[in-house]
């Protein structure tokens, strides 16, 4: 697994800049760089389940079956992905894709002066490490755009 680190300085409050990382229609938002169509099902509270899907040509939908790991409002949230979604089915390890297992997204939220530094630290696979090095800072500016506005 290969350790991918981000940051972007927003010019809001901590807390807007959560409400505008997780509620659902910001969320399709600024996830957009990484797939047309993106959301989740499920619930951001520790412990809970969530699924990140977008679909695919077909209709079917395919993306990640995660938890979230740890959830300390407005300062950090920790994703843990679990598997993937593969034809609308969720894929366990043993079915493939099992790199993807056990890897964290997780943001930390720091505010000083009204100005929100948001710190991603994520892992990923190190075939996809190029294709996310180009997404994220796409989808940071957007995330950006949205709790400034």
């Amino acid at each position: 697994m290969e350790k991918l680190h981000f940051s972007i300085r927003i010019n809001a409050p901590k807390e807007k800049v959560w409400d505008s990382m997780l509620g659902d229609a910001t969320f399709r938002q600024w996830t957009e760089p990484f797939h047309a169509g993106s959301h989740f099902i499920g619930s951001w509270d520790e412990g809970s389940d969530i699924k990140f899907l977008a679909p695919n040509d077909d209709g079917t939908m395919e993306g990640m079956v995660s938890r979230i790991k740890e959830n300390r409002p407005h300062e950090f949230i920790s994703i843990e992905h679990l598997g993937v979604m593969t034809d609308g089915q969720p894929e366990t390890p043993s079915q493939g894709r099992a790199g993807w297992t056990g890897a964290l997204e997780n943001y930390t939220f720091t505010e000083a002066h009204g100005v929100t530094e948001l710190t991603v630290d994520a892992d990923t696979l190190p075939s996809m490490m190029a294709e996310f090095e180009q997404m994220w800072p796409k989808a940071l500016q957007k995330l950006k755009e949205l709790a400034e506005n």
